[in-house]
């Protein structure tokens, strides 16, 4: 009897740094991988995989070709390539010769039994979304028993179940807070909320949006909550070497400072994050490691370090106290995990989230929390956090001094957290997909 066959898209994969989608994607991968799957990956590069020579093909794929803003040829090309779309696409195996060394993108790649690339399949299902309305067909030598898409795509494989996740319903319950063509998101959510053979969502406000704006009945949506895994050799490296890690990459102190890390845009709550950390007159910088998204400018202008010396420090009064709030763009995994595991108490006082990985994350390494008492986030640190309103600023300035100042509350915490983040490791979340596919079709008891 041959394995059940699950397959993923490689949509938010493919970001150079990721994102938490692309997490979420990740641990999907390996948690189908745990339950006996057989796991296909289909990615929509801009390499062209037709070459005889595998090796070839292969490089191809890695390759990382640069990204020009489309021309008018460009924009001609897209047009003749959406009057080809509902012929469908057809998905093509890279082979994985071995013969490129993937060691550098170890972190960033999810588990997978083979791989397939459709190119440019992800510029082409937005055409046909704008020009057909509908969900473009990708077909496969061999299909799966399931396509799971981690995100919301105008694509089906046809005869085959096609289930889509959808994380949260920012862009229509905070549309000011991000870009989308909200007119073509909502008709875009609405099909697949209407045709899609399940939807998967990740936390019970999620679950209530769902139905309550699309009025999709509650059989048909299912919360698998997400997992939180950190590998042990992150996870337990000995505190010296984190000291270490701390001091040399960021001259940061362990324990002696605050941290933000994700995607710097409005929902995150930046902005009044900074507000507040300057307010709260506490001496320990704030680190933020996150990449400057959409409407970022506003939420960093507080910050008076120049662009090309991030990280300086200047006396804690008047305008030389925004100094003390340190901003990377970016942090390799393992360094996260130290600098997680150093501060002084994570800060994550975010809008809206459809599950919040970050403060879990944080939880999982036991270290103190601070975050928003809106959407999933209750049900996810549940009294495991400090909870606050996030749009109201004083309530996030006393939030910060009362952690700053009570070390055992920061104690009580940690310890709460740990506990916490176990009941999302990634033996219930197998479960959980264990049962959701389950009823979809035969997998593994």
């Amino acid at each position: 009897m041959r394995k059940p066959r699950l397959y993923l898209d490689g949509f938010n994969l493919s970001l150079e740094h990721g994102t938490g989608v692309a997490t979420y994607a990740r641990n999907l991968s390996f948690a189908l991988r745990d339950l006996g799957a057989e796991v296909g990956v289909l990615y929509g590069t801009s390499a062209s995989t037709i070459s005889r020579d595998p090796l070839m093909r292969e490089i191809a794929f890695f390759d990382m070709p640069k990204m020009n803003p489309p021309g008018i040829l460009q924009h001609i090309k897209n047009l003749q390539r959406a009057m080809m779309l509902p012929l469908g696409e057809i998905a093509l195996q890279v082979p994985m010769t071995g013969g490129v060394i993937r060691n550098t993108l170890q972190d960033r790649l999810p588990y997978f039994d083979h791989i397939w690339n459709v190119q440019d399949l992800f510029a082409k299902e937005s055409l046909y979304g704008s020009f057909f309305r509908g969900r473009m067909a990708v077909h496969f030598r061999e299909p799966p028993d399931i396509m799971h898409w981690t995100y919301p795509l105008a694509i089906r494989v046809p005869k085959v179940k096609n289930i889509y996740t959808l994380h949260d319903l920012v862009p229509l319950r905070l549309p000011y807070t991000t870009l989308d063509n909200k007119r073509s998101y909502y008709r875009m959510v609405k099909h697949l909320t209407g045709n899609a053979d399940h939807i998967v969502t990740v936390s019970e406000a999620s679950k209530k949006d769902i139905m309550n704006l699309f009025g999709v009945p509650e059989e048909r949506i299912t919360n698998t909550y997400q997992a939180v895994h950190i590998p042990a050799i992150y996870r337990n490296k000995a505190i010296e070497d984190v000291k270490s890690d701390l001091k040399g990459s960021y001259g940061l102190t362990y324990k002696q400072y605050y941290l933000f890390f994700g995607a710097i845009e409005p929902k995150k709550n930046v902005g009044r994050l900074i507000e507040a950390y300057l307010a709260s007159g506490v001496s320990d910088p704030l680190v933020i490691i996150g990449k400057k998204a959409w409407k970022s400018v506003k939420d960093l202008q507080m910050i008076s370090t120049a662009e090309d010396t991030p990280y300086a420090q200047g006396r804690f009064d008047g305008a030389e106290r925004r100094s003390c709030v340190l901003h990377f763009d970016y942090a390799s995994f393992s360094l996260l995990v130290s600098l997680i595991r150093g501060a002084k108490a994570v800060l994550f006082p975010s809008l809206y989230e459809g599950f919040g990985l970050p403060a879990l994350e944080a939880m999982s390494l036991g270290t103190p929390v601070l975050t928003s008492n809106t959407a999933s986030m209750p049900e996810v640190v549940g009294d495991a956090a400090l909870q606050i309103d996030p749009y109201d600023t004083r309530a996030l300035v006393e939030g910060i001094r009362v952690l700053d100042a009570d070390a055992d509350l920061r104690g009580r915490l940690a310890e709460a957290g740990t506990l916490r983040a176990q009941e999302f490791s990634p033996e219930l979340y197998q479960a959980r997909l264990s049962k959701l596919y389950g009823s979809l079709t035969k997998m593994p008891k």
